[in-house]
């Protein structure tokens, strides 16, 4: 693509398809921004058979399946019942996240055995969309930072046969969905063909907070973290409340900075100088 910076908004498990929102060039400050978004998946968990890793990696040949239950499709919506909301959830042993300072992948490949760190989150929604046993396909909608690795373990462990995730694809981020995003192959495409840059979103389509347009004289003053003043806004879009993320427009509509706002933008006026930007980060 022919860019020196490119971030990404969120990993995929080595084995997991699907989606992944790429920031390139002077967006990849804005990947602070992307990184809260719910996301969706379409899992395979496998039943019968529990993995160290939570997933296909950690199965050997050797290792033998265990029975697993004739369930019916009542039977597993009540045992995935008990996943939708908020609840707690433990960080797989195979993972990056650390305890006492050391990864997790590396304790559990030395066979050290620890405490797991447990983490809140959120299953909005789990669909069955697909029994074929031992095998059953679900559609989940979820917060940030779930482990769908773990969520198919507990489900193996709820129901007493084991399980684990045969087969993940990442279906949404946020407002972005899989099937409007592009394979490596099609970016070759579009930037063989001179197309490219009509398929990547500018920063202002995808910062949707409230924002704040400046006067071109203050526009300078913007990359030195100079905070503005009444006199330097032309124009405003939306409404905020305090602490809330704004944008800052240059007098180009080019977004240079977020930040947060110091007060509601119903308590602007000429008289009142106080701090109502305070930068969070300046995309120069």
């Amino acid at each position: 693509m022919g860019q020196k910076k490119i971030g990404h908004t969120g990993t995929l498990d080595p084995r997991a398809t699907g989606l992944l929102v790429l920031c390139l060039g002077r967006a990849t400050k804005i990947a602070q921004f992307l990184s809260d978004f719910d996301k969706s998946y379409d899992a395979t968990v496998r039943l019968g058979q529990s993995s160290p890793t939570y997933d296909s990696e950690g199965i050997s040949p050797d290792d033998k399946p265990q029975p697993v239950p004739d369930l019916s499709e009542n039977d597993i919506n009540e045992i995935l019942d008990k996943f939708r909301g908020r609840i707690k959830q433990k960080v797989p042993p195979f993972s990056a996240v650390k305890v006492n300072g050391e990864k997790l992948y590396k304790l559990a490949r030395r066979g050290e055995n620890v405490e797991l760190p447990e983490k809140d989150i959120e299953i909005k929604n789990i669909e069955l969309v697909g029994i074929k046993l031992p095998e059953i396909n679900l559609r989940i909608d979820c917060s940030k930072g779930t482990y769908i690795r773990t969520l198919a373990h507990d489900i193996g462990c709820e129901i007493g046969c084991g399980a684990y995730l045969s087969a993940l694809v990442r279906t949404r981020i946020g407002p972005y969905k899989l099937e409007d995003a592009l394979s490596v192959n099609q970016i070759k495409h579009y930037r063989d063909a001179g197309k490219l840059k009509g398929q990547i979103r500018p920063i202002e389509s995808v910062l949707q907070f409230p924002w704040l347009k400046v006067h071109e004289e203050f526009s300078p003053h913007i990359l030195t973290g100079r905070p503005p003043r009444l006199k330097d806004i032309s124009e405003m879009g939306g409404s905020f409340e305090v602490d809330e993320l704004i944008s800052l427009k240059d007098h180009n509509d080019m977004i240079v900075a977020v930040g947060r706002a110091g007060m509601d933008s119903g308590q602007l006026n000429e008289e009142d100088n106080r701090d109502f930007f305070k930068y969070v980060r300046v995309l120069n």
